[in-house]
This record gives structure tokens, sequence and C-alpha cells, in this order.
């Protein structure tokens, strides 16, 4: 099943420019053939597209259409960290180029190593082994793939300034407020009853380490085989505390607790096969970490995907996107938020 469709309208860009900068700064890779494009339509955020030419296969990555929130969907920053993770952490698709002129199609975008596999969304993929020995190969090789991250040298790849990871977590707490002040378009209290929770009971920090910053299932591609061949989406990865990428897992993972409604459809196909309790004893056993604050940081992964809810909404409110999957996501910030009370 192809896992590219035509390039939705409104998502158009000029393709003689970017097939002729393709060609430009990238000879090794691009010959005088026809370059055709299309999209990868899943995903809420970033804007993905393929480059063919003849047997050549890339994928361009760009911001979404309007504006952005500060920091965010940063080009830049994932070429930095994918230009050299892949030589310590094979599941990083390695970058090619970055572009940073906006006149080339609207806006920086990044070219990486093209990867094959199967996406996990809301629907699990047509053909995959659906069964529950399967499906706990995948949950197995998704925990197993964060620990590894972690245990990455990141001095030896060159990424030791990629961020600042005194007063990390803090930074996080108040950085996704400010990002709810920006983008709220009405009040909930529960989310501000949230941020002021977050801020006053900050725990301790592990030691530093690479962090993908949104780690989750649909930003990973797995195998037939159930393993993870594929971790995507590095565009707000940094130097930090490891448990923000196991509270964000946990928050995405949908299993029989109340958040389970409101998490992330992405994982409602693992929740049977391995519950947050047992995720959090395999990611200490293999990283060696102190994980007695994860609820905590589940917590704060869940205020901060009810936010990314409202930025995405508010922008569809904004007619910056014509998405309809994106017209329900503010109804689901107030339970969000009343589910990470629960948590905490």
């Amino acid at each position: 099943m192809a896992d590219t469709a035509p390039i939705r309208p409104e998502e158009r860009f000029d393709e003689a420019a970017v097939a002729a900068h393709l060609r430009e700064n990238l000879p090794n890779l691009f010959v005088d053939a026809a370059i055709s494009f299309e999209q990868f339509p899943g995903g809420k955020a970033n804007l993905t597209y393929l480059a063919r030419c003849g047997d050549t296969e890339v994928v361009l990555r760009r911001p979404p259409l309007g504006p952005v929130a500060p920091g965010a969907h940063d080009m830049a920053r994932e070429f930095r960290v994918l230009s050299v993770l892949h030589q310590a952490y094979p599941l990083a698709p390695r970058a090619h180029h970055l572009c940073e002129d906006p006149s080339v199609m609207g806006a920086p975008f990044v070219v990486m190593e093209r990867r094959v596999g199967h996406v996990v969304r809301a629907e699990w993929p047509e053909g995959l082994d659906a069964g529950p020995g399967f499906r706990r190969r995948v949950a197995e090789s998704l925990v197993d793939a964060l620990a590894d991250l972690h245990l990455v040298d990141h001095a030896a790849v060159g990424l030791e300034s990629l961020g600042r990871p005194d007063g990390f977590v803090a930074r996080q707490v108040a950085g996704w407020t400010d990002r709810w002040q920006l983008a709220r378009h009405a009040d909930v209290p529960a989310m501000d009853a949230l941020a002021a929770r977050l801020a006053e009971s900050v725990p301790s920090a592990q030691p530093a380490v690479v962090l993908h910053n949104d780690f989750k299932l649909d930003n990973t591609m797995i195998s037939d085989s159930g393993s993870i061949v594929a971790v995507f989406d590095w565009d707000m990865s940094t130097i930090g505390d490891p448990l923000v990428d196991l509270g964000t897992m946990l928050a995405y993972w949908s299993d029989t607790d109340s958040v389970s409604a409101f998490a992330a459809a992405d994982s409602v196909m693992l929740g049977d096969v391995m519950g947050i309790d047992e995720i959090t004893e395999r990611y200490a056993a293999r990283t060696g970490l102190d994980v007695s604050d994860a609820s905590w940081y589940r917590g704060l992964a869940l205020f901060r995907i009810a936010v990314i809810c409202q930025q995405i909404y508010i922008r569809y409110v904004r007619g910056q996107t014509s998405d309809e999957r994106f017209a329900a996501l503010g109804d689901l910030v107030p339970p969000m938020a009343a589910a990470a009370l629960d948590v905490l």
C-alpha cells in the first residue's frame, strides 16, 4: 500500500524551483531526469514530501503553513541532529541537505534519507500482522528504541552544545505555558491549574541525554518483523532530562486508565500488550535511570500534548489550514488537562 498521495492544493509549492535546487545542491543524488513530488499525508504539523528522480527517493520536510510557535518546527536543528546522529543511532535517518532560503519552497526545508516500512496512526496498517505477539514485539522495540537513544554519547557525535540542560524541565513548563497563552481562544480552568501545579513541583533532573522531545509510536516506522526501523521528527530535539521523552511516550500510550480516552490514537493498538508500569520498568532496566517521578513527567507531557492540539486547532480556526482533521482538536484540550491533573 502506497504511503504517499497527491499534494494537498493549499500545501503545494514551486516544484520547478525545488527540483532545480535539489539538482544544484545534491548532484550526486539528482541527475537531469525529471523530479516528481508527492506528499506523505499523515502527521498534523510539519509538511513532509517525497522527491523521486528515477530510482532515487528522498524526503523533504518543512514547517506547517502559517505562523509557528517560537522554537518549534526548527529545520536547522533537525538537520544539525540528523547529519551526525545516524553515526551512533542507526534509527535516525541521515540528513543530506538544509535549505534555509524560504524563496525556494516557501520555508526552510531538510532533505533526508528515505526509509521504508509502516507508520501506525489511528488504524493498524493494512496487511501487517495484528496479533498480540507481533504487537508485543512492536511495543518492546519502541521502548528499547527510546532507551537506546538515551544511551548515546552526545559529546562523541558533536551534539554537546545542542541544548542547555541546566533548568531544562522548568523551562519546558514555562515555555509550554507561554505557548498555551498564545494559542488559547477560550478559558480552560484545568489548563491553568495544571500549569501552576507543574511549575510548583518540578523534580530533580536526571543526567542529560539527547532528547527526541516528541517520542511516540507515530513518529517511528516499523518493519514487517515488528522492529523499529526509523525514528522521525527531530525538529525539537535537544539535550536534557531523559524522563521528558519517557513521559511523552507514556502520555501517548493508551491502556485501561482514564487517560486512554484522550491520548493519541496512534498507540491504541499496543495498550493491551504492554501497560504503563511495564514500559517504565523495561526502560529503567535498559537505561539504569531512576524513574520514580515518571508520573510527573507523564503529566507534563499531557499538558504539552494539549497545547499542541490547541496550536493546531487555532491554525484551523484562523484559516491557515483547511485540513478537516483539525476541526475537533480544540475539544480535546479540557478533558486532557483534567486527565493530566489526575495523573499528578
